[in-house]
């Protein structure tokens, strides 16, 4: 028999999983509450194919070495972009929401009881398998009341697994051309000091006579950032990924650093669009409830507030930006690294 649209996308059971519990006990159903029903359900499939994106990309990127022009480095790039592209369609959903009035809301809310967004398991182990790790997160303590015991295992499951965070820093500290000395045997150094490293010495001098005088404490964080002053465990990305990641940044322009550049700002978008949806969320809960506490029992909009502020997972990806200098200041790069950088045809 011919495969059929219904029966391969499963209709059948996709169009009767919505239950209103408004409606049960004999009572009529509220009619917003089927709306909310079919967006967070909607939610919930982009979540799992998030999730789908994001164990392919962990996969490409467990092997030994990764060539940064392969196709599989490409793929990289693009699922992570489907990534950020399905977390601008979870923002624009929510244009849906906001269509219910706060008395539409109320007319099922106490149905629904104790059911939350809270209680998003997909949601939290994609979290966690971007880098998001346990004692950062907020709200800790629900997690045991609010999930199912098979959930909480899934979700630490995913924590002792090796995140995105963790194999970007892995895929930067193998880069060479910052951390490898034998790429600027032929470097002349600007300040003279011809230490090792050589460029890293120029650069930190350019940078710090660059600062404007409100902003000399940012030497400080230089030192702290690349010159690892920090301990190890207080930072996700190592002294010698930041160089790395910073060196991309730089000198992005170059043919061989496009696409590693890609991957970087792509990461940083999903980080933004994370925030973004979090911050709509939290003010379609202030309009809806306004202080109210959440079904599930978290603070509603407080505990969102929080979860904003303390949920970037690749702030520190970000801060680099914090250390760029103008592109015509930059050092001349060795012929020989120029080459190494350069597509020669």
């Amino acid at each position: 028999m011919p495969l059929h649209y219904t029966d391969y996308l499963q209709l059948d059971k996709i169009l009767c999983a919505q239950e209103p519990e408004s409606g049960k006990h004999g009572k009529q159903a509220a009619h917003e509450e089927m709306l909310f029903i079919i967006t967070h359900q909607t939610y919930e499939l982009w979540f799992k194919q998030m999730q789908h994106e994001i164990d392919a990309v962990l996969h490409l990127m467990s092997n030994e070495t990764i060539d940064d022009n392969s196709a599989a480095f490409q793929l990289i790039i693009q699922r992570l972009k489907r990534v950020a592209t399905i977390l601008k369609l979870l923002v624009q959903q929510i244009d849906i929401l906001e269509t219910m009035t706060p008395m539409n809301f109320l007319a099922f809310r106490d149905a629904i009881r104790p059911a939350s967004g809270f209680q998003s398991w997909q949601f939290k182990i994609i979290e966690a398998k971007l880098g998001l790790k346990y004692d950062h997160r907020h709200g800790q303590q629900l997690y045991a009341v609010q999930l199912k015991q098979d959930e909480v295992e899934a979700l630490r499951k995913a924590e002792k697994e090796q995140s995105i965070l963790q194999r970007i820093n892995t895929w930067l500290e193998r880069m060479p051309f910052i951390n490898d000395e034998a790429y600027w045997k032929n470097y002349q150094p600007i300040s003279g000091n011809a230490t090792a490293p050589k460029f890293w010495n120029d650069f930190e001098e350019l940078y710090v006579k660059n600062l404007l005088e409100n902003e000399r404490d940012n030497e400080v964080s230089f030192k702290q950032v690349f010159n690892n002053t920090v301990p190890d465990e207080q930072r996700q990305l190592s002294e010698k990924a930041s160089r790395s990641a910073l060196f991309i940044s730089l000198y992005r322009g170059y043919p061989l650093l496009e696409l590693p550049f890609q991957l970087l700002d792509t990461l940083l978008e999903i980080d933004s669009l994370l925030s973004t949806w979090r911050f709509r969320h939290i003010n379609m809960i202030q309009r809806m409830i306004g202080v109210k506490m959440g079904t599930g029992g978290s603070g509603g909009a407080s505990y969102l507030k929080a979860a904003l502020e303390k949920h970037y997972i690749f702030k520190e990806l970000a801060l680099l930006n914090s250390f760029l200098i103008e592109r015509n200041k930059l050092p001349d790069l060795p012929i020989d690294l120029i080459n190494k950088l350069t597509y020669r045809f």
